[in-house]
């Protein structure tokens, strides 16, 4: 009679190498013993065909090895590509990202963010669609959090890796304003039930210093709903129509983020306008498909790998309850300037 599959236990590995249990969990977990101690553990639970329980290891320590990681907006490639590379930092460790989308809904989003917690996540990143929601408080007392992006100014959270949206609106406006534009249409992803995020307020008090004529307008960042919203701006009107009187439209677009670039880029093309030549275009986070572009796409690049790698040891450290140096981080933004932009033809 076949005998029944059968889990190789830890004590089983301690006896065939002759170390304590706790000896053997160190070795596999490549901590607080030799490298020889480690290797002859090793292939001794190799042998064996020993494989860790992930539930009673989580029962005996209290965790369970899973970080939770919340979009702001999975539409959005850049957000894409940055959970991404969390999740293989985390991995790098032995701990497993669980990725959830707010698909940009500040409601949905705290509602992820408490079942993340339920779930006993052991760790929460989040990249905020509203920073500054009061359910953050409760949320960050019952497991750490560390921000991407902006900061939840109502919770204590355990780090913060943020965007230095001031520098890198003033970057921007800046060099349109070098370049000869005075009216600029900024297309920014906040919805109107959160009208006062940083980046919103920046652009508007950077436009005041320097004399620029900014409109600041809500769009999607799913391709079509970028470019219909785009085509309404290039007709200078946001319902498409054009009075008598209107202002001519913006010689330039900000877009704060470059999947919301990529629907002006096909609004203009649908309205035979050449980017780089009838309209300047910027984007704000550099995703790797903006250089590809024809023309390619003038953005702010944030340093994406170092983003992802500091958001995980700050997540890390806060788990294994290790004290940090600084536990916020200010990332600079370089503009990369391309064939998107040029001089208004006025």
């Amino acid at each position: 009679m076949a005998r029944p599959n059968k889990r190789t236990t830890l004590r089983e590995v301690a006896e065939a190498t002759g170390l304590s249990t706790a000896a053997v969990s160190y070795a596999l977990r490549g901590k607080h013993v030799s490298k020889e101690t480690e290797e002859r553990v090793r292939k001794a639970a190799a042998d064996l065909g020993y494989e860790a329980d992930p539930i009673a290891r989580a029962l005996a320590s209290g965790r369970t090895s899973t970080v939770g990681v919340l979009a702001g907006d999975l539409q959005d490639l850049w957000q894409q590509q940055l959970m991404a590379a969390i999740g293989r930092e985390l991995l790098a460790g032995d701990r497993y990202a669980l990725i959830l989308d707010a698909g940009g809904d500040p409601g949905r989003e705290l509602s992820l963010a408490k079942q993340l917690r339920d779930q006993r996540v052991d760790g929460l990143l989040v990249s905020p669609v509203d920073p500054s929601a009061e359910g953050w408080s409760k949320i960050a007392d019952a497991v750490p959090v560390v921000s991407i992006g902006d900061a939840l100014s109502r919770a204590r959270t355990a780090g913060e890796v943020l965007f230095d949206n001031r520098a890198g609106i003033d970057a921007v406006l800046d060099y349109l304003r070098g370049l000869g534009h005075r009216r600029v249409t900024v297309l920014t992803p906040t919805g109107p039930s959160t009208p006062d995020r940083p980046a919103d307020v920046y652009v508007r008090e950077a436009a005041d210093r320097l004399g620029i004529e900014v409109v600041v307008l809500p769009c999607p960042q799913e391709l079509d709903a970028a470019t219909a919203m785009a085509r309404r701006v290039l007709a200078n009107s946001p319902d498409g129509r054009r009075p008598a009187g209107a202002l001519a439209p913006p010689t330039a677009v900000f877009c704060f983020s470059d999947s919301i670039a990529y629907g002006v880029y096909a609004a203009a093309a649908e309205a035979s306008l050449t980017v780089g030549r009838d309209l300047s275009v910027v984007g704000f986070d550099d995703h790797p498909v903006s250089r590809v572009l024809t023309p390619p796409l003038t953005s702010v690049d944030w340093g994406l790998a170092a983003i992802a790698k500091e958001a995980a040891r700050l997540a890390v450290a806060a788990i294994e309850g290790r004290r940090v140096r600084r536990k916020r981080i200010l990332c600079a933004p370089r503009l990369s300037e391309r064939g998107s932009t040029v001089a208004p033809r006025e």
